[in-house]
Parts: structure tokens; C-alpha cells; sequence
């Protein structure tokens, strides 16, 4: 039984770059808002984004919409949406230009913004702050504007969306003194972030628990693309870490880096056209076959030759020195993490999911912007427009005449809920880079062995829960996909299948049981 109860008219879970600009965007168009966060509300995965954002001003000759989207369908695989991605990217502009009035300061030269090259773009066309703390600045600006009027509980989790027989009507929460109450609202938005702690180690923080996920297939909502997880072709390799592994930003190869063998090979010698600046999948593909056939647990990145590398990149540097590594001096050991989640929850281009009264934007969403493999700096510009127009629409949605919130079910008693390090364990051995249907089923079978009820009165707990049931996912997915395609890579299926072409994988939650069905046909999809 909750020990509190509040009311809004939106509950974000979620402070990162897209939860905050919903939140900003519907308070100021008079809704209540509340704010749900598991930290403090600059600690969520937006402050560690280094690169930068992918976006088309207007200011360099010969850089257009038109090639930002031709950028994004050759890295996406063949699952990019075209039309959702066209709208997002040509909003873009006015999104950036909205930040940069509420305070956001990126690096310029004279007054033209200043810009860097990544993987899969064919030209310099990304902003950043800070060198590489583009992440941090976003988040700054976007709390510091953040009106006062929104009310942030830091310390709680999201437990579960409660729903009527028809729609959404509010959030039960946990804090950390282990007190449940719930936040009555018609509208609930999911900003949760990635699924980092699905494996071992990665980019992301400690907070990215796949919460969101868990938390749109128990309201009734689908999941799609969840087996194109990205694993970041170059994070920092401390030998022995566990948990999250410092990023080496891609815009380093952008201002020249290359990657070597321990022997001096180029790793993307005769890979690829593109060199060390191919798309994410093709590089983290290319540094583990390395190290699967040297035997080594690393490979070089060498940008010694990058001028002023220290001062340009700080947030690299100081990773660097923290391991005795001198990035201007010496070449920079690294190997694949996991980075970021390709799919999620099923939303159109203003977050709207299937289910009435609940929206999902950034990371933790689907538009069809990503595909089988995000473009590097997508993610930032994506979590600006549909975080922005998420506010907007659930302004427009509550606009008439109000819903009569009824009580919905109250959270079941216990769930199944693995034990984390064991579930990593697995995830990391048959479920990252390469995979084949023995190491996926062997992979469930371990996890499954790990698996006991646990009853959702803690963090750690409901971590916990949503963990297994986004390993279900990302497993039944990946199983169900019997080819290679971005990064969803299958040594058993080497190849690309146009079998597949074009069609997305969707996973729904009923009676406790997934299920998997290709995203046209499955029930729950985006309204």
C-alpha cells in the first residue's frame, strides 16, 4: 500500500536531455509537472555525452538536410524510418537555436560555431561544448532553465505506470528510504535512458538499468529494434574494470586519430573505404575480430598527431591520465563497450506510444531515426526535438476536457528478477558483439538459473527486475533475427538477408510472457 500519494498533470521519469526539455516545455504551457529521478538530476547519462550534436545550421556550403539524412539511412542498416527521420533532423535547427537562447554555450571560431567530423558523416557537421563535455553543458543549461514551477523528486524510482482499463493514470515510485507512494497523473513520459547495466561494462552510468523499458511493457506498450544494441568502438580499457568504462570520443579520429594493432596494423586497413571514420558497427566489428584473432584484450588509438589534443579534448585527457597514459605523448588503449540502445520503446516523432496518456522520448524510445546502427551525435539532437515536442503534445492532449483518473491495479507483489552480476556476466559473453543462436540460448539459460521472485520495494530491486526482462527482450530479438545487420552482429548468420529488409522486431509483454512478431503485425504499437 503506497505511503504518499501526490498529483500531476505529467510525471517525466527521466532528467536527462529529453526529460527536461518535456518537463520545460509543458510546465510553461501551464501543466503540472513532476520530475522523476533515481540521482541527483544532473547525474543521468545526458552529462557523460562527449561528441557533440549532429546538426545542419545553414552555415557550411554544401551541408544540407537533405545529406545529414542520406548520412543516417547508410549507417541505420535499411531500418531507418525516412520520413520520421527527415522530420526530426529538419528540426534541428530550431531545436539547437531554442538551447543556445536558454544558455547553452558551445565552442565557436569568431562567430560560427566550431565543428568536428564522426564516424558515418561526410562532412564536419557536429557542435560540441567544452572540447568533449557536450553532455555536461546540455544538461546545465537545460536544468538552469528549467522552470520553477516543476517539482524534482530526486531519490525515488519508478516502480510502475498505473493504468485504468483505457489509459494512464499515474506513477508509483519508491525512494530511497524504501517509502512507495504514487503520483496520480493523465500523463506519464519515460526519459529513462539507455541499458548499460545489462553488461559488464559501458559507457553509461550506473543509473541505466533498461527502468524505461520494463516500464512501457508493463503498461501494454512495444518495444522494437531492441537487438541493435551499439557498442562504441573505442572506450577506455582499464584492465579488470567493471561497471562504466571512460568514453573515447569518436571525434578524436575525426580530428585525425587512427587505430592500430598492438602491432602497428591499421585496424581498419582494407575494412572499409572509410577508414577509422566507417560507422560505429563496422569499426566495433573490425576491433573485435582484432581481438579475437591476436588474442589481445585491447587495441591502440594513436593521437599523438592530433594538435593540441590535451586542451581540445580535456574529458579524454584526464581519463588518460587517471590510467598513466599521456593521450599527446602515447597511444590510448581501448576496445568496444556497450554505448547506447538502437531501439525502444515504439513512439511517433512527438513520443507518443500506443498506450493512451503515455509518451517516451531520447533513448529510451523508437522513432525510426535509428535504425540498426545510430549515426554517431544523433542521439543529443533526437532528445532535444522529441523531448521538446513530447511537452508540446501532452500540452495539446490535456488541452480539453481532462480524464477521470480512476485507481488502476496496484504493482503485483513480486516479479522475477535476476542477480545482476551473473545476468552481466552472460549478457557480455553471448549477447555483445557477435552472436549465435547456442551462446544467445546458453546466455537465457544463465540468466534464467539467476532468476528468483523479488518483491519491487527497493532501487536495487526494481533494477533488478527491469534488467531480466530487458535481457528477455534484447535475447528474444536477437534470436528472432536470423542475419547480420548493423550491430546486431551474428556469427552464425554472417550475412545481411533482405529477407529482412526493412522490417523491425517488436516485443510486447502479456501475462508475464514476451513476444516477439514483426512490428506491422504486433499489438501495441505507436498511436
Amino acid at each position: 500500500m503506497s505511503t504518499w500519494a501526490a498529483a500531476a498533470d505529467l510525471v517525466v521519469v527521466g532528467s536527462g536531455v529529453a526529460g527536461l526539455s518535456a518537463a520545460a516545455e509543458a510546465s510553461r504551457r501551464g501543466l503540472r509537472v513532476v520530475v522523476v529521478t533515481k540521482d541527483a538530476p544532473d547525474e543521468g547519462s545526458t552529462r557523460w555525452a562527449q561528441g557533440g550534436i549532429a546538426v545542419v545550421l545553414g552555415d557550411i556550403v554544401g551541408d544540407t538536410v537533405d545529406a545529414h539524412v542520406a548520412d543516417t539511412l547508410a549507417a541505420g542498416g535499411g531500418l531507418v524510418d525516412e520520413a520520421a527521420t527527415r522530420d526530426l533532423l529538419g528540426s534541428g535547427r530550431a531545436a539547437v537555436q531554442d538551447l543556445r537562447s536558454r544558455g547553452a554555450l558551445f565552442d565557436s571560431t569568431g562567430p560560427r560555431l566550431s565543428r568536428t567530423r564522426e564516424g558515418g558523416h561526410g562532412t564536419t557537421r557536429v557542435i560540441h561544448a567544452g572540447g568533449d563535455a557536450t553532455g555536461a553543458e546540455v544538461e546545465r543549461a537545460l536544468l538552469a532553465a528549467l522552470p520553477g514551477e516543476v517539482t524534482v523528486l530526486s531519490g525515488h524510482t519508478a516502480v510502475a505506470v498505473v493504468r485504468d482499463r483505457t489509459r494512464v493514470s499515474g506513477l508509483e515510485v519508491v525512494d530511497d528510504a524504501g517509502r512507495l507512494g504514487t503520483v496520480a497523473a493523465p500523463a506519464v513520459l519515460l526519459a529513462t535512458g539507455g541499458i548499460g547495466g545489462l553488461y559488464e561494462t559501458s559507457t553509461n552510468p550506473a543509473v541505466a538499468t533498461a527502468d524505461g523499458w520494463a516500464l512501457a511493457l508493463g503498461a501494454g506498450a512495444a518495444l522494437a529494434d531492441v537487438e541493435f544494441v551499439q557498442f562504441h568502438p573505442t572506450a577506455l580499457h582499464v584492465p579488470g574494470l567493471v561497471g562504466r568504462a571512460p568514453l573515447v570520443t569518436e571525434a578524436l579520429r575525426g580530428e585525425g586519430a587512427h587505430l592500430v594493432e598492438l602491432s602497428g596494423r591499421g585496424v581498419m586497413d582494407d575494412v572499409d573505404p572509410r577508414g577509422d571514420l566507417a560507422p560505429r558497427d563496422v569499426v566495433a566489428g573490425a576491433i573485435t575480430a582484432v581481438l579475437a584473432r591476436t588474442g589481445a584484450d585491447h587495441v591502440l588509438l594513436d593521437a599523438t598527431g592530433v594538435p593540441d589534443v590535451r586542451r581540445r579534448f580535456p574529458t579524454v585527457a584526464a581519463s588518460c591520465d587517471a590510467i598513466g597514459v599521456d593521450l599527446a605523448r602515447e597511444p590510448i588503449p581501448v576496445r568496444p563497450a556497450q554505448h547506447y540502445a538502437c531501439g525502444g520503446v515504439v513512439t511517433d516523432t512527438t513520443g507518443r506510444t500506443g498506450v493512451p496518456g503515455l509518451w517516451a522520448a531520447g533513448e529510451v524510445a523508437r522513432t525510426g531515426l535509428h535504425g540498426a546502427n545510430r549515426l554517431a551525435s544523433n542521439s543529443l539532437l533526437e532528445g532535444l526535438v522529441v523531448g521538446r515536442r513530447a511537452g508540446v503534445d501532452v500540452a495539446a492532449a490535456l488541452a480539453g476536457p481532462r480524464p477521470v483518473l480512476v485507481a488502476g491495479e496496484p504493482v503485483v507483489g513480486t516479479v522475477p528478477a535476476a542477480d545482476r552480476a551473473t545476468l552481466q556476466r552472460a549478457m557480455s559473453r553471448g549477447a555483445a558483439v557477435g552472436r549465435d543462436a547456442a551462446g544467445l540460448a546458453a546466455t537465457s539459460d544463465v540468466i534464467e538459473a539467476a532468476t528468483s521472485p523479488r518483491a519491487l520495494d527497493t532501487r536495487a530491486a526494481v533494477e533488478d527486475a527491469a534488467l531480466t526482462l530487458a535481457a528477455g527482450a534484447v535475447l528474444a530479438a536477437a534470436g528472432w533475427r536470423t542475419e547480420s545487420r548493423g550491430c546486431h552482429l551474428r556469427s552464425d548468420f554472417p550475412r545481411r538477408d533482405d529477407r529482412w529488409q526493412g522490417t523491425s522486431i517488436a516485443v510486447t509483454l502479456d501475462d508475464g510472457a514476451l513476444h516477439v512478431a514483426p512490428l506491422d503485425t504486433a499489438l501495441g504499437g505507436a498511436a
